[in-house]
This record gives C-alpha cells, structure tokens and sequence, in this order.
C-alpha cells in the first residue's frame, strides 16, 4: 500500500496539490466577532440555518432570527444573507443579523471598536432620551438619535427591539450611549442611491406628503429622496395656498419633470408634478361639457370684463360681464359674484381647441321678463319698493329684475302726491299696473287712489282686468262713431 503511494507519480502529487488548493480556495479563515459576511443558505433545519461562510466551518443562525412578521422564514436554500459574527472557534461559527446579547460586555466593547450594530430593547423614555437594555447592560439613547425624524411621542417607541450603534463605551461599560439614527441614516443612503439610479424623467411614483411651504409641498419618494412639486403643478386648478389641494401624509402619484444637482455635493433636486400624473382634464373635457347644460361651477377669480368660473378641476368658463344679470346693469363683476361663490351657469359655447368655454349666468336664472304678462295683470294693484327717485318720476321694484315706472305727472294728480314725495328708496309702496310692453321691457303704473282712473279707463276700455287693449280698442271705436254721427 504504501509502495503505491511511494509510487505515485508527481503529476500525481501535482493533482492532489491542485485539488487541495482549489478546497481552499475563496476560504477566509481569519473571520473574526463583529465581522459582517454574505453568505448563501446550504440548509435549514428546525430550529437553525447553515450558511456557508466561505470558510471550513460553516455559519449558523437561529431560524427565529429570520422570521418575518407573520412568523414565517421567507427564506430558501440558495438565498444569500447579510449578518453579522457573534462567536466563532474551529467547530462553529455562531451568526446573527445584529450583534445581540451573547457575550456581555466583551462584546460590547468588541462591538463599539469595530462599529458592529449591537440588538437592543427601549426600556423606558427618561429624561433626554430613552433607557436601552442591550446584552444585559443598559445604555442611554439620546432622543435625537433615536429616529431620523423628530420624535414627537417617546412612548411609541418603549418595548421595542431595534439595532443600534454603539458611540461610547467608558467607565468599562458603565457609560454605554448607543445611536439608531446612525443606522437608519445608512440604509437610507443605501435606498437612496438605488432609488435614484432608477430615477429618470417623465417616470411616475407614488410619494407621501412630508412637508408643506407657501410655494408647494415636499414629497418622499423613497428613503431619504424627496422632490418639491410647486404650487402651480399640485392641481390643474387655480390655487392660493398648497393647502387647498394637499395635506401632510397625503400619499399622491407624481411625475418627474425634471433632475438636477443640488447646491450641496452629492445632492440633487427634483421636480414633480401632481397634475401631469393625473393626466389633461380638457381630454375628458368633450363628455362631461355641453352648451346648454345647466351646471354648478366655482367662480376662481374676477376679471374687468367678467368672472372665470371652474366646472371641474383644471376646466374653467368665462362669465362675461354681460351674462351676468337680466335684471340690473352690471359694471364690476365683483356686484354679482366673488372668488369662492359656488354659482349656476349655462353653458353658451364650448370651443375644445381652444379650450375656452363661454358661460351665463343670467341664462342659467332665466329671464323674469319671460313671464311678465303672467304674473302681472294691467289695473292690478300690486305692493312694490322704491329702487330710485327721478324728476320725471318713480321707478318701482315689482320682483327681481322687474321694475316699472311711476310718473311725476300721475304723481301730481294724486290725492297723495305729497305722500309720494316723501318717500325714500326701498321704502314700500302700492301702486296699479297701468300698462305693460314686455318686448321694450317697460311697465307704466298709476298711484292707484283714483286720480288716474281716466287714464286707466283709457288703456283698459272701462272693462275687467281680463279686457285688456281689446277694451281700448273699444273705446276708440266707440269714439269714431259718436263723431260721424
């Protein structure tokens, strides 16, 4: 047997080298306590993973490491993992996802020298901070470094399991003052350069509001990546303050318009917009819109000539100054309507490319002449209020957008002239319809006490209210004849 051996050519020897090589190849075995390795999972068992940790030994884990929150492994053989050495010698190589409370103090300070994550648990909020119980020992977190945020509720986070870093050891563990801010800053680094090596223009994300200024709001994209969308692309409609649209902890769908380095190196900034992730109203614009409709719309602003008006969001109408009242003439806008009113309108005109719509709002009230001849009879009394005083007479407000007029030579010939002289506008006051002209948009009226009788006898034919001009007709009939006799 041996003589085989001592016969074994040196190609032979040569083979056995080369293989012996190639078993060591790619091992490490100078892996120390606080070294972090990659390693690929080669089993699972009950209760423990093997990792292969490029060395001869192989790595173990405690499966309860490595649950998720539902409590199940999402793990299989062939995955890779990122953990941490916490005990090692020639048979076993203990690992763990942070260095936890295997080792007490030695570990710790192991763990402080070459800035391995050490698990530990928030014991209480005290003063300045919060009491963390790591491997049995207890350290201090100052509160701002507990969070990369500010920590408004300290209690949120007692009775929570987190990893920290470890920024002073002294007094051989009798001064422990541990950070997870440090933490979290580098894997939000770590997200944010994979993040923004996907970033690109015209690309669309999902982002929370953060932060809200006067000239817009501040959206998170990704950990430690945030881009401003400006005021004027938080909505396609017209805005005043950001608040009007967004709140803080809105989640909303952006667009990227565009990227840029920041004035800090290393720093870059985005813009965003809400509205082009929403995509152009005025596509959808031909369906929702049509002239005739009767629609309620919010007046935005107001012009000289007339007032824009938003029917949806980003598609507003123009209410021309002269669309505004059938029953008075309108000089500003602003006597009719304000920014804010919630109004009724009519759609007049609806031009897609040009994107212009012409409203009314007169129309959308309808015109109170229509109807005049109905609602008043000539030689009915009726009860009006003085709108305004003349030389030549009265003009009386019958109901909105009717005015009739009173004159001063009916005036005089009343029993009451110096009763009517008295009065003041919006004062009340009885009066009789002596004659209507609804095309010219004219109502004559009598005092009603008798004086003008002739006059309406005149314009009535001495009959019911029912007669009409056709008693007038009558009349002058009646007139013709006497003469030829």
């Amino acid at each position: 047997m041996n003589d085989d051996f001592e016969n074994e050519s040196p190609e032979d020897g040569e083979s056995f080298a080369e293989l012996f090589e190639s078993y060591s190849a790619g091992m490490n075995d100078n892996i120390r306590v606080g070294d972090q390795i990659r390693g690929r999972i080669i089993s699972i068992g009950t209760g423990n993973v093997f990792v292969d940790t490029g060395t001869k030994v192989d790595g173990v884990v405690e499966t309860s490491e490595l649950l998720d929150e539902d409590g199940q492994l999402p793990f299989v053989e062939g995955d890779e993992l990122d953990l941490y050495v916490v005990a090692a010698d020639e048979s076993e190589i203990r690992l763990s996802r942070a260095m936890s409370g295997i080792g007490g103090l030695n570990m710790l300070k192991e763990a402080w020298e070459q800035r391995v994550p050490v698990e530990g648990k928030v014991a209480a909020a005290i003063k300045g901070g919060f009491q963390v119980d790591v491997s049995k020992q207890r350290a201090f977190c100052p509160i701002s470094q507990m969070d990369v945020t500010y920590v408004e509720d300290p209690e949120l986070y007692v009775g929570q399991t987190f990893s920290f870093m470890i920024k002073r050891f002294e007094e051989r563990g009798r001064n422990i003052v541990v950070s997870r801010r440090d933490i979290l800053q580098k894997e939000m680094e770590a997200s944010r350069k994979a993040f923004m090596a996907q970033l690109e223009e015209a690309a669309v994300f999902e982002g929370t509001v953060v932060r809200i200024l006067p000239f817009g709001a501040f959206v998170s994209l990704a950990p430690g990546v945030e881009g401003l969308v400006h005021i004027s692309e938080l909505s396609w409609s017209r805005l005043d303050t950001p608040e009007q649209a967004v709140k803080v902890g809105d989640r909303l769908q952006v667009k990227v318009l565009g990227i840029k380095e920041g004035d800090k190196p290393g720093t870059q900034k985005i813009s965003l917009s809400v509205k082009q992730a929403m995509g152009d109203p005025w596509l959808e614009a031909p369906n929702r819109v049509s002239v005739g409709d009767k629609l309620m719309g919010k007046v935005t602003r107001c012009a000289n000539f007339g007032a824009f008006v938003e029917l949806f969001p980003g598609i507003e109408g123009l209410v021309h100054i002269s669309e505004m009242s059938y029953t008075r003439r309108v000089m500003r806008p602003e006597e009719v309507v304000a920014p804010g009113d919630e109004i009724m309108v009519m759609v007049k005109e609806f031009d897609l490319d040009r994107k212009r719509i012409s409203l009314s709002i007169k129309d959308a009230e309808g015109d109170p002449w229509a109807d005049v001849e109905e609602k008043f009879k000539p030689g009915s009394k009726v009860q009006g209020r003085v709108e305004k005083k003349e030389a030549f007479g009265i003009f009386v407000n019958l109901s909105p957008g009717i005015t009739g007029l009173l004159p001063k030579s009916k005036i005089a010939a009343s029993e009451k002239a110096a009763a009517f002289d008295t009065l003041k506008p919006g004062a009340a006051i009885t009066v009789t319809i002596d004659g209507i002209h609804a095309r010219e948009r004219k109502i004559s009226l009598g005092t009603g006490d008798g004086a003008d009788d002739q006059g309406w006898q005149e314009y009535a034919g001495g009959t019911t209210n029912s007669m009409g001009s056709l008693g007038d007709q009558l009349q002058k009939a009646l007139a013709r004849q006497k003469k030829g006799d």
